[in-house]
């Protein structure tokens, strides 16, 4: 599986967030550009335990069974639910969002594992340093697929 602590794996997204531009249309979702930027810099941030929600009811419930399908090697599924708390629907700045994405998946990239939280993820719950790099990958590899690179 791919991990964003993977040299390989981190250059290959940065060299698709590299291919975004501003005016790349999403093939699903209600996301634009940099609004996607920005949700996954907010992603990045429960990565890093810069965001720390406490367990969610649902995710009590259904992480423990969602979370197999979300660290495996499959592609997530397109147009799956977000959190409410994640969702960017007011207007950003493509450049600076850009920046900021790229800047912290550096950032998590270069610190390694040691980086990741070990805060229980708000519907996942326990997961190791090793699953956040996995679910970071997964979760930007979504994204990219979404603006078609």
């Amino acid at each position: 599986m791919k991990s964003i602590f993977d040299k390989e794996a981190y250059q290959q997204i940065i060299g698709r967030l590299n291919k975004i531009k501003e005016e790349s249309q999403a093939q699903w979702g209600k996301m634009n550009a940099p609004q996607m930027l920005a949700h996954c810099c907010e992603g990045l941030k429960v990565a890093t335990g810069e965001i720390k929600r406490p367990r969610i009811f649902i995710g009590r419930l259904l992480g423990p069974i969602f979370k197999k399908s979300f660290l495996n090697d499959n592609p997530l599924r397109k147009n799956i639910a977000t959190d409410p708390t994640f969702v960017v629907n007011d207007q950003r700045n493509f450049n600076v969002e850009k920046e900021r994405l790229t800047a912290a998946i550096a950032k998590f990239h270069q610190g390694g594992e040691k980086n990741a939280t070990t805060h229980p993820h708000f519907f996942f719950g326990n997961l190791t340093q090793k699953e956040y790099g996995i679910l970071t990958y997964k979760h930007l590899d979504h994204h990219l697929q979404q603006f078609g690179v």
